[in-house]
């Protein structure tokens, strides 16, 4: 199996530009990448690329608890689909807010949050206030390569969260169809996958119709980002997915999002031309297409 980049530079990345002035706050050069930490308009943020404009993750230092990120608050639609997921796998770290904002909503859920860079959980940790949970476990590995191993043992996870980001976008192996087929592999018989990406890229179409080749239809929710929430067998009607947001909307609401953002999102209309071709270990090119996306 060719694998185009062989390192997993794994994070949260978000489609806004920089704030064009800001203090720095913590610069690192890890293994992997430059880390940079700097506040502005009232955020603490990281990036990875002293240059490049992608923000990984922000905090308000007003209120940490709520979430400044549109694509955070869609990942977390998933719990409208499987609103009790009790073993969850979070591919990238960033900052922490994905997996803080599981351990504070569901206290008793297993928590597996795989990392390639150390570095990031210790600045997580550090200006993010991130620290994992008791029943949450860091590793720091190379995402495809944990799930090869999960796949192995046979685990299975209510909850698959695939939010791992270099500097540019998802790394190419983390994009194919063989790397989701084993994803799916992982999923209980009610798991839900929620995947970050982005709502404009010229990978867009490529991505849609592999995630297709192996799921189905799936949910699409756009904003700066796009979500895809996916399912071994058939979505969850309107009326499911209203009962699930009623239960968790107080707990939702201090997190600063809730059913009427989010419902009106979930759209299963997703459509791509004809002969869009499927990104698979052999054809995997995503720095050529995403290039020139801004």
């Amino acid at each position: 199996m060719r694998f185009a980049l062989l390192v997993m530079l794994a994070a949260t990345i978000c489609a806004f530009p920089e704030p064009s002035a800001a203090k720095e706050v913590f610069r690192k050069r890890s293994l992997y990448r430059d880390i940079l930490v700097y506040e502005s308009g009232g955020q603490r943020c990281m990036k990875f690329g002293i240059h490049d404009a992608g923000r990984q993750s922000c905090i308000s230092l007003s209120n940490p608890e709520r979430l400044v990120f549109d694509y955070t608050r869609m990942l977390l639609g998933a719990l409208y689909i499987n609103p009790n997921p009790r073993r969850i796998l979070v591919i990238g770290l960033g900052g922490g807010s994905v997996p803080g904002a599981l351990q504070a909503l569901l206290p008793a859920a297993t928590i597996d949050c795989v990392e390639i860079d150390p570095a990031v959980a210790e600045v997580a940790a550090a200006f993010f206030s991130f620290q994992p949970a008791r029943n949450t476990k860091l590793h720091f590995q190379d995402g495809r390569v944990f799930v090869k191993r999960a796949a192995q043992k046979q685990s299975k996870y209510d909850l698959i969260i695939l939010d791992a980001f270099d500097h540019m976008y998802v790394p190419e192996h983390l994009l194919t169809k063989e790397f989701l087929g084993e994803v799916r592999t992982l999923l209980s018989a009610d798991g839900v996958l929620a995947a970050n990406t982005f709502s404009s890229s010229r990978l867009y179409d490529s991505e849609s119709a592999t995630y297709s080749s192996v799921f189905g239809r799936f949910f699409n929710l756009k904003s700066d980002n796009r979500v895809i929430l996916a399912t071994k067998g058939s979505l969850p009607t309107r009326e499911s997915l209203g009962r699930n947001a009623d239960a968790i909307e107080a707990q939702f609401r201090r997190l600063g999002t809730g059913r009427d953002s989010l419902l009106s999102m979930f759209s299963p209309d997703v459509k791509w031309p004809a002969g869009t071709r499927i990104l698979t270990d052999q054809y995997s090119p995503a720095n050529l297409l995403n290039g020139g996306r801004y």
